[in-house]
């Protein structure tokens, strides 16, 4: 195995662009929930033919579910992946729009399918832009997602009841949704090297808010000691799915 050094430089160099994870394959294994998400979604993509996708990120998955309904948005709030989702969705006809979940910037009633995976909910917004009958399909990251990185590094973790299953539905029911399918899972997810632990903790810094490479130098050497010893780390993903409609008129 590389040493240390070695892996987290790598860790430091490799590219953030756009919401790309490959960097981390062959790194860690494990990960994704029993349902399919992209399945679901192209399933509803014919009966709507006016799509919105919020916190698109790269594009990457909105890309995958081509071709896509005749007049398709696409929203992100971190502006250094807007350019990146203009390129790779344009030959799709999707325009790409900037704006954050609390203030998505397109009028009343302006489509029938919202997608959100991994972005930023809020009911109230969804339920403005979705027209009577619209339907919301989003995948969340849940608050207790991989806090075994918070208590291995010693660092401060959010409420695990924060974000759950529960609270999102509660909060769609509110905004009138009716929630049609609602699933909730702890996954395994498995880490190779501390090189996979540093990239992942640069890509998703939510995680550990204060991250930094010299605050933390001393616990991360602790579980880079650990990985290569047990061979190694496993965490738990929190993710939970809602499939959910406001009435009709």
């Amino acid at each position: 195995m590389l040493s240390y050094n070695d892996l987290v430089g790598q860790a430091l160099h490799a590219s953030l662009r756009g919401w790309d994870f490959s960097w981390l394959r062959d790194r860690t294994s494990g990960g994704s929930p029993s349902w399919r998400y992209t399945e679901r979604a192209s399933a509803l993509l014919s009966a709507a033919p006016r799509l919105l996708d919020l916190d698109t990120g790269g594009g990457e998955v909105l890309a995958s579910l081509a071709p896509l309904p005749r007049h398709t948005v696409a929203m992100e709030a971190w502006q250094p992946n807007i350019p990146i989702a203009a390129k790779r969705l344009r030959p799709l006809s999707a325009t790409v729009l900037g704006g954050t979940a609390d203030a998505i910037p397109v009028s009343e009633a302006t489509f029938d399918l919202v997608l959100n995976r991994h972005g930023a909910l809020n009911a109230a917004e969804v339920a403005r832009v979705l027209t009577p009958g619209g339907r919301l399909l989003t995948q969340q990251v849940g608050t207790r997602n991989d806090v075994e990185l918070n208590v291995a590094l010693g660092a401060p973790a959010p409420d695990p009841e924060a974000w759950t299953l529960a609270v999102a539905v509660d909060r769609l029911r509110r905004y009138g949704f009716r929630v049609l399918d609602a699933r909730e899972e702890m996954i395994d997810y498995v880490f190779h090297d501390i090189g996979a632990v540093v990239f992942q903790l640069r890509a998703v810094p939510w995680q550990v808010r204060d991250f930094d490479l010299n605050r933390y130098e001393r616990p991360l050497q602790s579980l880079h000691e650990r990985i290569c010893s047990e061979g190694a780390f496993t965490v738990r993903n929190h993710r939970f799915l809602i499939e959910a409609a406001l009435p009709d008129i």
